[in-house]
């Protein structure tokens, strides 16, 4: 029975457009294990202490990403109501005091003694195949209320919400961009897509205003320089990083701002490493890097046999793409300050994984699509 959840000879379907996704994410990955490495030499004494760390989820990510990549996303479809409600229970268990594990104020993590796990990125999962599978069933539905409105968004609610308590404001504000854009380009009508938004932004706005940390950062952000010795200090010293760096880096190993100089240099500001000790022409080659996938992945698009992988794989392209946009942005300085990781460059074992799961998912679909496009999504 389980053989049926699985496609036969699926590498003799590998299309060209899969290879250069997989040259895409082993350069990145390889990338980040250089800088990650580089990185350590000066903040531990055991270099490849955060090393053989990251090759351990490295190795749990490529077999989860090879198990979604077998697996036949139609045939499972009958369980996905059972794998949201999974992830909404994981999410929400996370939240009770004892069970889920507090780091610096967050309660974020379940802790298997072997292994800590961020539940949000669980979380992503089961959000994007919940929200993907509704869509596909009541595509033509979507301009009642009940199954236009009320019940998408409640499903979103719920996912963004759990995230919204832990508190993880990046990722609540992430999983529900993401869920507005699948909202949009299924047919949702505007009416009930626009004032939604604009009302959880607000809400969302009130919070920060009301968490002096995070106002703090937004501050910050406005005056950098002001704000250079407290609440702005790990973005100007991200910018340092840049600055002396220059065009073609100092050099690996060489960089000065992993030397406790830069907090978190091996996690959400490991883009900074990259432009201090690589230069700008690394920097611009990983952004060009994602911008290359992103428009791979668009492109194939066309190829979709149904709204169910349609959403699916845009689901799990800008669930990678945007927070990439978000890390960059920040740590760059155009975006304030927030810590979310890099995909596949940043020290991190949960997220690592979900990356290559949602790769596993692009290129599972992408290698059974046939080559003829369709005119309309919303008739898919």
């Amino acid at each position: 029975m389980f053989k049926d959840f699985f496609w036969r000879n699926s590498f003799s379907r590998f299309p060209a457009s899969g290879m250069i996704i997989v040259l895409i994410v082993t350069i990145l990955t390889l990338l980040g294990i250089i800088i990650l490495f580089s990185a350590s030499q000066s903040m531990y004494s055991n270099p490849f202490a955060l090393l053989k760390k990251q090759m351990l989820w490295l190795v749990l990510g490529l077999g989860m990403s090879f198990f979604v990549y077998k697996l036949n996303l139609e045939k499972i479809r009958p369980l996905i109501p059972v794998i949201t409600g999974a992830a909404l229970v994981v999410l929400a268990l996370v939240l009770i005091p004892g069970i889920g594990v507090k780091v610096n104020g967050a309660q974020r993590w379940l802790d298997f003694g072997f292994m800590r796990l961020q539940v949000s990125e669980i979380g992503k999962i089961g959000l994007l195949f919940g929200l993907a599978n509704y869509l596909a069933i009541n595509r033509r539905l979507l301009d009642l209320w009940k199954e236009g409105f009320v019940f998408p968004f409640t499903i979103l609610g719920l996912f963004v919400g759990l995230i919204f308590l832990e508190p993880d404001y990046g990722t609540a504000f992430l999983c529900g961009l993401v869920g507005c854009v699948l909202f949009f380009v299924s047919g949702m009508k505007l009416r009930y897509l626009l004032p939604t938004a604009g009302i959880a932004l607000i809400l969302f706005s009130i919070a920060i205003f009301l968490n002096p940390e995070r106002l703090s950062r937004i501050t910050s952000f406005i005056d950098v320089e002001s704000n250079r010795s407290d609440s702005g200090y790990q973005l100007w010293q991200g910018i340092i990083a840049f600055g002396v760096g220059g065009m073609e880096g100092v050099g690996l190993g060489s960089g000065q701002q992993q030397m406790s100089f830069l907090p978190e240099a091996h996690t959400d500001f490991i883009f900074a490493i990259v432009g201090e000790e690589l230069g700008l022409f690394f920097s611009m080659g990983v952004v060009l890097l994602f911008l290359t996938l992103f428009l791979i992945v668009l492109l194939q698009l066309k190829y979709a046999p149904n709204l169910y992988q349609y959403l699916l794989v845009l689901g799990a392209l800008l669930m990678i793409e945007f927070q990439a946009l978000i890390n960059i942005g920040v740590v760059t300085g155009c975006l304030p300050t927030k810590g979310m990781s890099l995909p596949f460059i940043s020290y991190g074992g949960s997220n690592l994984v979900l990356m290559f799961i949602l790769i596993g998912v692009i290129l599972n679909c992408l290698c059974h699509w046939s080559k003829v496009p369709l005119k309309e999504v919303r008739e898919l």
